[in-house]
């Protein structure tokens, strides 16, 4: 029998992601998500079997005591929290919906759940954004140097997780995994988005030239890291989740056009870089990969293959939504 796992933030491409895993090793999942479900192709959990899974629309801003009733009516062994709001560059433009949700929602939520006796282990899914931009490898133990108001409000929450481990030994542990990419992945991200625009022969802007340096991961190896450290982890430990190939994005993006047979010269172009951006953070994987004898699968190149296929499968449905980032209080 598999655990009872509680994903806050289901309808995000990773939490939507996770579920789909968490239902194919046989556990039961409780999906929460303020907004309702998505379509099916932007839902991967929608992919396979459903059986084990339910789902309740609730905001983490506004709906603390429905989330946790649910939570204990549901009997949970493991919190899964992807909720958050994500965006960098778009995070200082309204700073304090940022610290609303990442920070005081989630105090407000952890200072309830830490009474649930069956709570057995608490997943928070942090950012490498809390280091700020970096030079080298580098690992679990580097200092926070947050540069924009999205990431400062990531390491306001991971801070104050911490001070809750060793006041109640609440049973915290973190994972920050690198850029993650795959099917099912939000239009406004820059794998989909090249994608469609090559299919849709629209011009895309490369902030900055596209220079900085990034790792990407396949979704699929994040979600059964994931899992695996929300089972095994010991609290307060923290996990970095990536891959050892860095890569431009720019070169990222030259390679997607190779595979699609498009002219890089002719669709793309140069553009401001957003603000605060980190220039590089490269994440040393060691210790996940030492103590869960974990390693990523999936190669970039076969990663970007599937995404392709994903959109040419979808293609229809894709192209009626919206390929902007669209902010929600």
């Amino acid at each position: 029998m598999g655990n009872r796992i509680v994903v806050i933030g289901s309808n995000s491409f990773s939490g939507a992601s996770l579920i789909k895993e968490a239902l194919e090793q046989g556990h039961e999942i409780l999906g929460i998500s303020r907004s309702p479900e998505n379509k099916s192709c932007l839902l991967p959990y929608n992919w396979s079997t459903k059986d084990r899974f339910q789902f309740r629309q609730l905001d983490l801003n506004e709906h603390t005591a429905e989330i946790i009733n649910e939570i204990k009516n549901f009997d949970a062994t493991h919190v899964i929290n992807f909720a958050a709001q994500a965006m960098v560059a778009e995070s200082w433009q309204n700073p304090d919906h940022w610290y609303q949700t990442n920070v005081v929602a989630n105090v407000r939520l952890h200072d309830q759940l830490r009474h649930i006796n069956s709570l057995r282990k608490y997943v928070h899914v942090s950012t490498p954004e809390v280091y700020g931009s970096c030079s080298g490898l580098v690992d679990e133990s580097h200092l926070f140097s947050p540069s924009t108001p999205y990431a400062t409000s990531r390491v306001a929450c991971d801070m104050h997780l911490l001070n809750f481990f060793k006041n109640y030994d609440f049973p915290v542990v973190f994972t920050r995994a690198a850029n993650v990419y795959g099917p099912g992945q939000q239009l406004y991200r820059i794998i989909p988005r090249t994608i469609l625009c090559i299919k849709l022969g629209k011009k895309l802007q490369l902030h900055g030239g596209g220079k900085s340096l990034r790792s990407f991961i396949h979704i699929r190896d994040v979600a059964e890291a994931t899992l695996d450290i929300a089972a095994k982890a010991s609290p307060p430990n923290a996990f970095h989740l990536s891959t050892d190939q860095h890569v431009s994005i720019r070169n990222l993006v030259e390679l997607i056009f190779i595979k699609m047979g498009a002219d890089f010269e002719k669709l793309v172009e140069a553009s401001h870089d957003r603000p605060g951006k980190d220039d590089a953070y490269l994440l040393d994987s060691s210790k996940a990969k030492k103590e869960f004898d974990w390693e990523p699968k999936v190669s970039l190149e076969e990663g970007i293959e599937e995404t392709i296929d994903w959109v040419q499968n979808n293609f229809d449905d894709l192209i009626k939504g919206p390929m902007e980032y669209i902010h929600k209080i």
